[in-house]
């Protein structure tokens, strides 16, 4: 019987998985967010029956589409930062850490002001945490084994 070979590739630690699984989870939620003011606003069933706007304002279904498309470009965004981050490119690493210190700055302040949504909170602590490992820092070339690379 053949014997398998051993693999000379460098195996990435378990937090890229677990940075990778806390994306994915953030895609299902804002996929979610994407469709649930348009179903609250009975779109899907009557289609665009009304105004979008008055004058300077959005009515409720301008709205509903607002955060819709907002909520369709965060998900197409968090997915090309996933591809790049199991493609362990730099750049992937350096968004996704601005991404989510601005995501947990806008829960914390959802929290305090409006509806907190605590699996999109859990979500960027446990990514935030992750992306701050060493391990995880020298395979995306943020640090060398000795030190910070400036």
């Amino acid at each position: 019987m053949a014997r398998r070979k051993k693999s000379s590739k460098k195996k990435s630690p378990i937090a890229v998985t677990v940075i990778a699984m806390a994306i994915v989870v953030l895609f299902l939620i804002r996929l979610w967010q994407v469709f649930e003011p348009l179903v609250r606003q009975e779109i899907f069933k009557n289609g665009i029956t009304t105004p979008l706007h008055i004058g300077w304002r959005l009515t409720a279904l301008g709205n509903a589409l607002l955060y819709s498309v907002s909520y369709l470009v965060l998900s197409v965004a968090g997915i090309i930062i996933l591809i790049g981050f199991l493609r362990l490119h730099r750049w992937s690493w350096v968004v996704l850490m601005a991404w989510t210190g601005v995501s947990l700055v806008i829960s914390v302040v959802e929290y305090f002001y409006s509806r907190a949504n605590f699996a999109v909170m859990a979500s960027n602590v446990i990514i935030a945490f992750a992306l701050n490992i060493p391990d995880v820092q020298v395979i995306f070339g943020i640090r060398s084994k000795d030190g910070p690379v400036f």
